[in-house]
């Protein structure tokens, strides 16, 4: 039989589709045509090895990849349709039900989400808070990701020592019920294959094949299974087993993956032979030299060098800003230079360590009418954290804010319900003008001048003590001017601090993996451009007010930058990424070492591989954490890519001394000197966002024409007028 599909396939990818026998590990680069293979292989496996379908397990991680992957490998073999392809999880549950009475289930079981569990959890040990059940049934779910049950040591998750008592008494109240939550979904399999040698040769005899996806994505928990669900003899005879995935791209430890599954995948399968696909048809050369430099650096790895097949294209460029705004300003700039030579505002991807690194770019690019999209995460302003603490400062400023009153006066709870506070509302509604001192929310509250309960009422005076401490701190220390010391970003600390939003949303942090306190440290960074005063305060909301506005109206177009954390790019490309913020203790994170520094490192080389054609680097030398402006250093990994990058900009003293001369620029002087020559000192220009002006100084700074303009409202800005367009105009 001849297999057509072959011959589209380069000689390690189709060694990988034709290997047999042994256990095999596909190292697939990233770009390298990883599903591809594994499609293939599926349908070969079918028309060549003569494996019948249902013979055939296949898994990965999402419902979307597991649907691409029954497409793409049914397009080949009709008769894949028949194979087993799952997510980890909705196999766990075909096997549960297949299997229910030794498991001591009904096969009509129902699967508990992390809510229910809570839930349970809760009703088991009523003594328990809603936050303290949340937090336990959170940790009961990591120890399953590790196998472990209630009798086993459980240090690696115990926080409070408590757990395994805590976690028998959840256990017992979940068997009761009859279902199962997501981590029973694969321990159960496991442990049941594990004593019952009946069930796994029936599962050894009905599976012949089994293949992982993205295994390098796998937890403890996954492995277990793979290796329970095989039967590896030391002939070959037994199950075929095949994993595919990446080493170098193992970057979701803080889900449970554990990146030495891959790693010691050899060791656990004997006889594994490997074979790296390491031809990349996504990235340049030069990308992928930068790329390669980075991720070369740690120790605990396979190893393999990517190969382009599109030849070397542009370097990487790394630019040295002064600060997070011109870093925005940066991005903006060279985005619509692109576009206004015929490029696509989807084509650039802007990649950032958090999500709260957003907020400097939305501001930006709704400012500059840039189309943008957030991916995985809703836009900065409408984050639940963010319009909770709108809410407080609209509140602060306007007592009678009953929207901003109705979000945050039980948030977090202090017994005010629905339906006290529809109470309180309609008796200012009721009584507005009728008084002589003017009824507003506060007044209501404070002079209890609707009945409330006990709890309510303690509630109450604990919500107007609240604004009454901010109140005093705002007019004992206001400021006309802002100052490096003395800003707003002060009062907005004090304001998620006390009302207790930090507190919240830190463990909601920990519950969920998110990063809602980082977000909330980025609108009080932003506060750093303000005076401490409550002019500053209001201020600064009419200017989130109309970022808010510019936002709702901008029109939705599939034309559009894409803003992403650099987790989220995960099997995603651009024509042109942005990554920003490379600075230490940006990226890579301050608490990061040992091996979680090498997984930051993985990281920037997901970044990095986004790429098709071109590559852009930022690293700030200010940047406005905590509330104030601080000194940066280089990222580490700016070091490390050494050469493979084109510097631009003012190059700190630090990075240079630090990689050698090597960055010593090679200005292009005559280009760059008829550029200074027609932005010289004292030529009148008109910028359209910001009017009339007058340029102060000029000079080449990196190699970069870099002009100081003093507008006529009195503001001074620095452009590099060679990616301005049509936007800086000189005025003859």
């Amino acid at each position: 039989m001849a297999f057509e599909y072959l011959e589209s396939l380069n000689p390690e990818q189709t060694s990988a589709v034709i290997h047999s026998s042994s256990p095999l590990l596909i190292l697939a680069g990233a770009g390298s045509g990883k599903t591809r293979v594994i499609t293939t292989k599926i349908a070969y496996l079918i028309q060549h090895e003569h494996i019948e379908p249902w013979q055939i397990l296949a898994v990965t991680f999402t419902k979307k990849a597991a649907n691409e992957m029954k497409e793409r490998a049914v397009a080949l073999e009709p008769k894949a349709a028949d194979a087993q392809i799952k997510t980890f999880h909705s196999f766990g549950a075909w096997f549960l039900r297949r299997y229910a009475e030794v498991a001591g289930l009904d096969p009509k079981f129902t699967v508990y989400d992390d809510d229910d569990s809570a839930t349970l959890l809760q009703k088991a040990m009523p003594a328990l808070t809603k936050k303290q059940a949340n937090q336990k049934a959170h940790e009961i779910a990591l120890c399953k990701d590790y196998c472990l049950g209630p009798d086993d040591d459980l240090s690696i998750v115990d926080k409070d020592g408590d757990l395994n008592e805590v976690y028998r008494t959840y256990q017992k109240r979940l068997t009761s019920t009859g279902n199962v939550d997501f981590g029973d979904l694969i321990m159960l399999p496991v442990k049941i294959l594990e004593s019952d040698e009946r069930i796994r040769s029936q599962m050894n005899y009905r599976f012949k094949v089994v293949m992982v996806d993205e295994y390098q994505d796998s937890n403890v928990a996954q492995f277990k299974l793979l290796k329970a669900l095989t039967n590896v003899t030391e002939d070959n005879s037994g199950t075929y087993v095949c994993v595919v995935g990446d080493d170098d791209q193992s970057i979701y430890k803080f889900r449970g993956a554990e990146v030495q599954n891959i790693l010691q995948f050899p060791e656990y399968f004997k006889g594994t032979e490997v074979i790296r696909l390491e031809r990349n048809y996504r990235s340049t050369s030069k990308i992928l030299s930068c790329a390669d430099a980075v991720v070369s650096q740690n120790q605990d790895r396979l190893g393999k060098t990517l190969i382009a097949e599109r030849g070397d294209g542009k370097e990487p460029v790394l630019v040295f800003l002064e600060n997070q705004d011109r870093e925005a300003e940066f991005c903006a700039q060279i985005i619509k230079q692109s576009v206004e030579a015929g490029a696509h505002y989807s084509d650039f991807a802007v990649l950032y360590r958090t999500n709260a690194q957003s907020l400097g770019f939305e501001t930006e690019f709704l400012h500059k009418k840039i189309p943008y999209a957030v991916v995985g995460s809703l836009k900065f302003f409408d984050r639940e954290e963010i319009k909770d603490t709108l809410s407080y400062l609209s509140l602060f400023v306007n007592h009678r804010d009953e929207i901003a009153f109705s979000r945050i006066v039980n948030k977090p709870a202090r017994g005010i319900g629905a339906k006290t506070q529809e109470k309180i509302i309609e008796y200012v509604h009721q009584n507005d003008g009728l008084l002589l001192d003017t009824t507003d929310l506060f007044s209501v509250l404070k002079e209890n001048k609707v009945q409330l309960t006990k709890k309510a009422a303690d509630g109450a005076k604990e919500f107007v003590d609240l604004f009454e401490k901010l109140e005093t701190y705002l007019s004992q220390n206001s400021r006309e001017e802002k100052d490096n010391e003395h800003n707003l970003s002060q009062f907005l600390q004090k304001v998620v601090e006390d009302s207790g939003l930090v507190e919240l949303h830190k463990f909601q942090d920990e519950m969920d993996g998110t990063q809602r306190v980082l977000n909330l440290q980025e609108l009080v960074n932003s506060g750093v451009q303000y005076p401490l005063s409550i002019d500053g305060l209001l201020e600064f909301l009419d200017e989130i007010e109309l970022n808010r506005t510019l936002a709702s109206q901008a029109e939705e177009t599939p034309d559009a930058v894409t803003l992403i954390t650099l987790h989220n790019t995960k099997g995603l490309e651009f024509n042109r990424v942005i990554i920003t913020g490379l600075e230490n203790g940006i990226f890579p994170r301050e608490d990061k070492w040992g091996d979680e520094l090498e997984e930051e490192r993985r990281l920037f080389y997901v970044g990095i591989t986004r790429a098709r054609d071109e590559l852009y680097i930022t690293s700030c030398a200010l940047r406005r954490l905590y509330g104030h402006t601080q000194p940066m250093m280089p990222s580490r990994f700016l070091v490390e890519a050494g050469d493979t990058l084109k510097a631009i900009g003012a190059i700190p003293r630090s990075f240079k001394r630090a990689v050698g001369e090597t960055f010593e620029q090679e200005e292009e002087l005559s280009p760059k000197a008829e550029l200074l020559k027609k932005w010289t000192k004292g030529v009148n220009v008109y910028h359209d966002d910001y009017g009339y002006g007058q340029i102060y100084s000029s000079n080449l700074d990196g190699g970069e024409v870099v002009i100081e303009v003093q507008f006529e409202n009195g503001g001074k800005k620095k452009f590099l007028p060679e990616y301005q367009g049509n936007r800086l105009d000189i005025i003859k």
